[in-house]
């Protein structure tokens, strides 16, 4: 029994390492990686914005998790790319709102660069949700941006 499970364990962790290899696997670790950045900046300048990119960042998280698990397929009743569609929209709306609140504010250059930081982020938060939903979208849509 110990041999079946030692076999089974390299299997399971190819099945889960490769969706890290795709292009969605990819933008989502990024995404994590760029709100990680977001909070080192928002923390440095003002602590009050930092729960955003905190809560995107759990968030994109779990996202990956249950794709490079393959959770979307045993959890059908949730449509999975909607969801993460919708996640990246309403992400997209609020660090654009956000870095438009720190970018008025008069402040220090830390929070120039947070400004910066999560607009870059908001637009890539836009590109992702619309090409990542791939037949759900006219194919226009997606290659315009």
């Amino acid at each position: 029994m110990a041999d079946s499970e030692r076999l089974s364990a390299p299997g399971c962790w190819a099945a889960c390492t490769n969706f890290s290899r795709t292009r969605k696997g990819i933008l989502l670790f990024a995404e994590i990686i760029l709100c990680l950045v977001i909070l080192i900046c928002f923390s440095a300048s003002t602590p009050g914005y930092s729960s955003l990119s905190v809560v995107e960042m759990i968030l994109a998280a779990i996202f990956f998790v249950v794709y490079m698990c393959d959770l979307h397929s045993k959890i059908p009743f949730i449509n999975w790319p909607w969801s993460d569609f919708f996640r990246t929209v309403i992400a997209a709306i609020l660090y654009l709102i956000t870095s438009i609140v720190v970018l008025i504010e008069r402040g220090n250059h830390s929070k120039i660069v947070a400004g910066v930081k999560v607009m870059g982020a908001a637009l890539k938060h836009r590109g992702k949700g619309l090409r990542s939903q791939g037949p759900f979208l006219p194919v226009l849509l997606a290659e315009s941006l």
